[in-house]
């Protein structure tokens, strides 16, 4: 037995979308830990054998702190070998996989990284909206909806006054004063996305402009998790110019 562990990026959700280096490290777990974005499908890959714990994060459930996470990585590597850590997305983007690898080696567990296609670019994707496009936009900002100590990150308030693509992860309880700031510059015009659960069967999402999302999310009852985009590339996606039409037809 062999203490060692491997961070896994499960991927959006879709059960597809994970690549095949992580499914062959599933196979080799002897413990898989995973969080409440990663498909509990990607189980199955796992051998009976190997202990799967939930130790997942929601917004006003209770959960593991990170130090539990990184506790519980520790001991089970030692006491039983493999560890798969499994995040959804990719582990290095706001999946706090850094902070864990760097625990683990500290105590002197081996480790090794697979990283996972992005939510930041993976969600819009799935909603035919290009984070790039040429013309449109020439680059893209993803940003934590909430910061350590639970403010809104100083990066957003250059963020809405660039002409890229703005995606925003974990920000539905900032969703609010993120469009006050598009609103107070005089960009509340800007088209805007928001999807939840993207990737899965159970996809929700809205788009319109960022003046109304507000109402629009609260109409159609998008919760958690879900992600933000803003900017000219939303209404390159079929939805965006189908929602358009039919509030003029409403309005008339």
């Amino acid at each position: 037995m062999e203490a060692k562990l491997t961070l896994v990026g499960a991927g959006p959700g879709d059960a597809e979308l994970i690549t095949l280096k992580g499914i062959k490290a599933l196979k080799q777990a002897d413990v898989v830990l995973y969080d409440e974005l990663a498909n509990a499908d990607f189980l199955e890959f796992a051998p009976a054998h190997a202990l799967k714990m939930y130790v997942g994060k929601k917004a006003g459930n209770p959960s593991f702190s990170q130090d539990e996470i990184n506790g519980l990585i520790v001991r089970l590597a030692r006491k039983r070998g493999h560890v798969v850590r499994l995040k959804g997305g990719d582990p290095f983007v706001f999946g706090r996989g850094h902070e864990e690898m760097e625990y683990a080696r500290d105590h002197n567990i081996p480790c090794e990284l697979v990283p996972g296609v992005s939510s930041s670019i993976a969600v819009p994707a799935s909603m035919d909206i290009p984070v790039t496009r040429r013309g449109v936009s020439e680059s893209f900002w993803v940003i934590t909806g909430t910061t350590q100590n639970g403010e809104l990150s100083d990066d957003l308030h250059l963020a809405v006054q660039s002409k890229a693509t703005v995606i925003v992860l974990m920000g539905m309880s900032k969703m609010n004063e993120i469009c006050a700031l598009y609103k107070h510059i005089g960009r509340g015009h800007l088209p805007m996305a928001v999807i939840q659960n993207g990737t899965r069967p159970d996809e929700k999402s809205v788009v319109g402009q960022v003046w109304e999302m507000p109402r629009l999310v609260k109409e159609n009852q998008i919760g958690t998790p879900a992600i933000m985009i803003m900017g000219e590339v939303v209404a390159l996606s079929p939805s965006y110019a189908l929602d358009y039409l039919q509030s003029m037809q409403m309005a008339f």
